[in-house]
């Protein structure tokens, strides 16, 4: 395989000294370094707050907060894990209000949508169905509590490990695989009664 010389990759820069260099510089009020750090992770800060609030425009908004406060934020990175580990806990962080009102959102949209609509084509089944689970999904993620929330988009949906959501959220691990169960254990009560009901 052919090494190529230039501008490190993204995975070279989410550990090691390259990512403490570019902490480091950020710290230092280097807006090059807040670009370069966007450049490598608004990416991955953008699945991750479109998952957990579930509205593009929302999780847009959410990534720019992340950056903009990221100057005053770095001062508590330990470097103990990734910049991007880092980052997305400043997301967690910040997202908590449009959890909130997201959820509020969906309360109003989910309203509106008893009101008869005018006829539209029909779309295959396969479509509607889904369209009825993610509803359904987003409805009981509504339901569960921050914390618990937070914890099931990290290790469900992610699939990241319960030791990597404790360093995001600054939870104990144990706290962690807590709040994974409670939200599991809700979100089965919840898909239930609305599959009963």
């Amino acid at each position: 395989m052919a090494l190529t010389l230039g501008a490190p990759t993204a995975e070279a820069l989410m550990d090691g000294p390259a990512h403490d260099q570019l902490a480091r510089r950020i710290a230092e009020g280097a807006l090059d370094a807040v670009a370069e750090a966007y450049e490598l992770h608004h990416g991955a800060v953008r699945g991750f707050a479109r998952r957990l609030v579930g509205d593009e425009a929302v999780a847009e908004d959410l990534v720019h907060e992340v950056f903009v406060t990221l100057p005053s934020a770095i001062r508590s990175f330990r470097h103990d894990s990734s910049l991007r580990t880092f980052l997305i806990s400043i997301a967690v962080n910040h997202a908590r209000h449009h959890i909130r009102a997201a959820g509020r959102r969906r309360a109003t949209m989910a309203r509106l949508s008893e009101h008869p609509a005018p006829p539209s084509p029909p779309t295959p089944e396969e479509d509607a169905i889904r369209k009825r689970l993610a509803l359904s999904l987003s409805r009981a993620l509504d339901g569960l509590p921050d914390d618990q929330r937070v914890a099931f988009v990290l290790c469900e949906v992610e699939e990241r490990s319960s030791s990597e959501v404790a360093d995001i959220v600054g939870a104990p691990e144990a706290t962690v695989r807590t709040r994974l169960f409670h939200a599991r254990r809700k979100l089965r009560e919840s898909l239930s009664k609305e599959a009963l009901g």
